[in-house]
């Protein structure tokens, strides 16, 4: 039933950092839900503390355990602006839909924040500018263009040419957007942080469990386990990244590959650690950890053959490093962690969100690109206000039949 990927492989930058426990039980009997999640890495953690607060019973399960999967490989650049540009992304969807899509990825952003602080999770988040650098896919005038679309749309956007670029921030380009309000944190200690806030509302986390079947009726799902037992909910949500299970429409998205790597914690890096992406193809991205690490990824390639994408990580991993090299000459590039992995992407940028045709009561998550976090949070929005019978007025614009 589930199309199952080795999501990702090599050593991720967060197993330096010890994350909370979840615990987790075993599935022995047969078990009933408001609502059943499928998937226990950053989304379905999302999910379930929305759920749960909206004081539904809520049951997830993994066949892995908490926190793995994709979760363990993204590296957490929490950030509103979408894989698409807004100019670009105006001309596939229409200037009122692109806008839209934007600001509601704005909102995510500022909501999950407040969200983590009023709930007192521990992720080490701090608020970080980025800079959006001219590359091969957008020179100096199409950025221009851009930051006045953005700033048509009501999202703050500076045009830096490269004199404040390389003043400010040390950095030689031909000039960068500068945009303020995204998040850094540690994805593991965000996953484990709502994964308990949910238990604490009584959630019931099972793991090791694989969801076998799944049948859905008028009034009710019932998803049969690899190891016996059934769960019959009202609802169930698929957040089990980019494993999709067979009635999700395949063509909506393709998976394809990414490497990182993270170096030794140091002293020195760039002005306000902001968060440094290319318009280019393949694009490279930067990021810095609280204490000092750099996180350096990109090199997309459009496959998913696990075994090649991991011969790839030594090669990939001195490209990667290489090339912060020449953004930064000053840091120290070598790779303490390298890692490959595996990520969904469409053609806009934008996910899909919602519950799968002819299937109402079973919603799916999928096509997140690099901007999985702020999609988990919209995803949690949409779908918990689904769950509750009520329409969230962006659900149209991640909607499966859009």
């Amino acid at each position: 039933m589930l199309r199952k990927l080795d999501l990702s492989t090599g050593r991720p930058v967060w197993s330096a950092y010890r994350a909370p426990v979840v615990p987790t039980g075993s599935l022995t009997r047969d078990v009933k839900t408001d609502v059943l999640i499928v998937g226990m890495g950053i989304s379905g953690a999302m999910m379930a503390e929305a759920l749960t607060a909206d004081g539904h019973s809520v049951i997830c399960i993994d066949r892995r355990g908490p926190l793995k999967g994709s979760t363990a490989a993204t590296t957490a650049l929490v950030q509103f602006e979408i894989d698409q540009p807004l100019s670009a992304l105006s001309r596939m969807i229409g200037k009122a839909q692109a806008r839209q899509a934007w600001r509601r990825s704005r909102l995510a952003i500022s909501n999950l924040a407040a969200r983590i602080a009023e709930l007192g999770i521990k992720c080490g988040m701090s608020r970080t500018p980025s800079l959006y650098l001219a590359g091969t896919a957008l020179g100096p005038s199409e950025l221009r263009d851009e930051t006045e679309a953005r700033q048509m749309a009501g999202i703050g956007a500076t045009y830096l040419t490269p004199a404040p670029l390389a003043e400010t921030f040390g950095i030689d380009r031909a000039g960068a957007i500068l945009s303020h309000g995204n998040i850094a944190l540690d994805p593991r200690k965000l996953t484990a942080g709502l994964l308990l806030k949910a238990r604490e509302r009584k959630a019931r986390l099972y793991t090791p469990v694989e969801a076998a079947a799944i049948k859905d009726s008028a009034d009710e799902v019932i998803v049969a386990t690899r190891n016996g037992p059934t769960i019959t909910a009202r609802h169930v949500v698929l957040a089990t990244g980019y494993e999709l299970v067979d009635m999700v429409p395949a063509a909506a998205h393709r998976v394809i590959s990414t490497w990182a790597i993270a170096t030794r914690p140091q002293t020195k890096l760039w002005p306000g650690a902001a968060f440094i992406w290319e318009a280019s193809d393949p694009y490279l991205y930067v990021r810095a950890t609280v204490d000092g690490r750099v996180i350096c990824g990109g090199e997309d390639e459009d496959f998913i053959d696990e075994t090649r994408r991991d011969e790839l990580i030594g090669d990939k991993s001195a490209r990667i490093a290489a090339k912060l090299g020449l953004m930064f000459p000053h840091l120290d590039v070598r790779p303490e962690f390298a890692w490959a992995g595996s990520f969904g992407i469409t053609t806009s940028g934008l996910p899909y969100i919602g519950a799968i045709p002819r299937h109402p009561r079973i919603h799916a998550v999928l096509g997140y690109g690099g901007n999985g976090i702020t999609f988990s949070r919209i995803a949690a929005e949409i779908v918990s206000a689904s769950i509750d019978g009520l329409e969230d007025t962006d659900a149209r614009l991640f909607a499966f039949n859009r």
